[in-house]
């Protein structure tokens, strides 16, 4: 373990300034050479591949039913919402550091995961689906909780006062734009973190 340290203290140190597309000569070869890491990649690029799939569904449903499809046409509403994105700045460019980033997709798939309750009450007939969605994303956190864990990183806790809880909606347009908000959020904190999980992957 004091080996994969070193291995990753290096890596950081290298990623203090090179950018993501040279990060692959990275001096990352226990960690990426491991075999249970690699499968736990390869396991959880599906996993996220599955949940974006789900949230693409409600996206549908929610431009289907309410027809709320593109969200620059709701930039005013959404603003007065106040409903903000978990970051991922720790998973990409010259920020990327795989401890953080692994600590910061575990915190926004539970914040996420938290925030899905107001679609769940917008679409009670599609609750099977939330629930589903609701319980993968608890799971792919816990499984990358588990993973730092059996890699020995340290695990880090980003304070959440800046992530305000769910608005009181005051209107059912209001609540339809904020699940509308959460799920377009939370469609790109996936491929964020979908491209973190790759990356790491190919090193």
């Amino acid at each position: 373990m004091c080996s994969l340290t070193r291995t990753l203290a290096l890596l950081l140190g290298t990623l203090v300034w090179a950018p993501w597309r040279v990060l692959h000569g990275a001096p990352l070869a226990e960690l990426s050479g491991d075999q249970d890491f690699q499968l736990f990649l390869h396991k959880n690029l599906e996993f996220t591949r599955k949940i974006k799939g789900d949230v693409a569904a409600l996206q549908r449903v929610l431009c289907d039913t309410f027809q709320l499809c593109k969200e620059e046409e709701l930039l005013l509403v959404q603003q007065n919402l106040g409903i903000t994105q978990a970051p991922l700045e720790r998973c990409h460019g010259r920020a990327f550091q795989p401890e953080s980033c692994f600590s910061q997709i575990r915190d926004g798939l539970l914040t996420y995961h938290s925030s899905l309750a107001a679609v769940a009450e917008l679409l009670p007939e599609h609750a099977g689906l939330v629930e589903t969605l609701q319980l993968d994303t608890a799971n792919l956190s816990s499984n990358i909780q588990q993973q730092m864990e059996d890699l020995g990183l340290t695990t880090v806790t980003y304070p959440t006062e800046d992530q305000s809880p769910l608005p009181t909606f005051p209107s059912s347009f209001h609540h339809q734009v904020g699940c509308f908000v959460i799920l377009a959020n939370f469609q790109r904190f996936l491929e964020t973190a979908y491209r973190a999980l790759r990356h790491l992957a190919h090193l």
